[in-house]
């Protein structure tokens, strides 16, 4: 756990839904012994310490789960269009200077990538982060599970899309990053994103929250982390968790 945070008035959030259309009930969904959302949990403990994460959601399954294993847990409406939007609501309780995000379905998430996020936003309040990380394959390059990400020369995001970006003129892949959900926020920046009674269409086409930022002309600075955490989209990603876990 890194002390040094503790001047500062910010949480993390982890947001949990049980409804996806996807892999419902993904946050419970067993690794190893423990739910999915545990595992993330005590990622960010490690990061930050206990007394400042916190689970998000609107299902009571979810909270009396977080609360048995002794998570912190805020409780939203069921009416959240997004993850983000459940943070800005969390938020109008806990009244946070900034909010760092870390999505529930990560549960590898490096705490050591979770505090170079802090960090740069302590250096960057004005700005919004996030980070990303080199893709390794091409396989990852083509999966639409992974959105991808294309920067300026400065590290500020251009776009975001789970299509296969850059891609050269003959169809190859040359490089590309993706994005690692871990994100930072100002209580300013929340309420902005909260006040849309909708999503926007870039970001309802891609289903990538981050694009409602873009769409909006406000910048988010992308910081480089060394390797990815493995996201758990669908059900048959669990099985690549675990053999994950198993090999550390």
């Amino acid at each position: 756990m890194n002390t040094q945070f503790n001047t500062y008035n910010f949480a993390v959030l982890i947001p949990a839904r049980y409804q996806s259309s996807r892999f419902p009930g993904k946050p419970l969904v067993d690794i190893c012994g423990q739910p999915m959302i545990q595992h993330v949990w005590q990622r960010c403990c490690d990061a930050v310490g206990s007394q400042k994460v916190y689970v998000a959601t609107d299902d009571q399954s979810i909270a009396d789960t977080v609360t048995g294993f002794g998570g912190q847990v805020i409780m939203t409406s069921s009416t959240c269009l997004t993850g983000t939007d459940r943070l800005a609501e969390a938020n109008e309780q806990l009244g946070c200077d900034f909010i760092i995000n870390v999505q529930g379905d990560e549960p590898l998430i490096k705490p050591s990538d979770i505090q170079a996020i802090i960090n740069d936003y302590i250096n960057h309040p004005e700005q919004i982060i996030n980070a990303m990380c080199k893709i390794s394959s091409p396989e990852e390059f083509d999966s639409l599970t992974v959105p991808k990400v294309v920067c300026d020369q400065h590290g500020s995001l251009l776009y975001m899309s789970r299509a296969g970006i850059p891609l050269s003129k003959e169809g190859d892949f040359h490089f590309a990053y993706k994005q690692v959900c871990i994100y930072a926020f100002s209580k300013q920046h929340l309420k902005l994103f909260h006040s849309n009674s909708q999503k926007t269409p870039l970001e309802a086409v891609e289903d990538i929250e981050i694009l409602r930022f873009l769409e909006a002309g406000i910048k988010v600075k992308m910081v480089e982390v060394e390797a990815g955490s493995l996201a758990v989209d669908i059900p048959s990603d669990v099985d690549k968790i675990v053999k994950k876990i198993t090999l550390l």
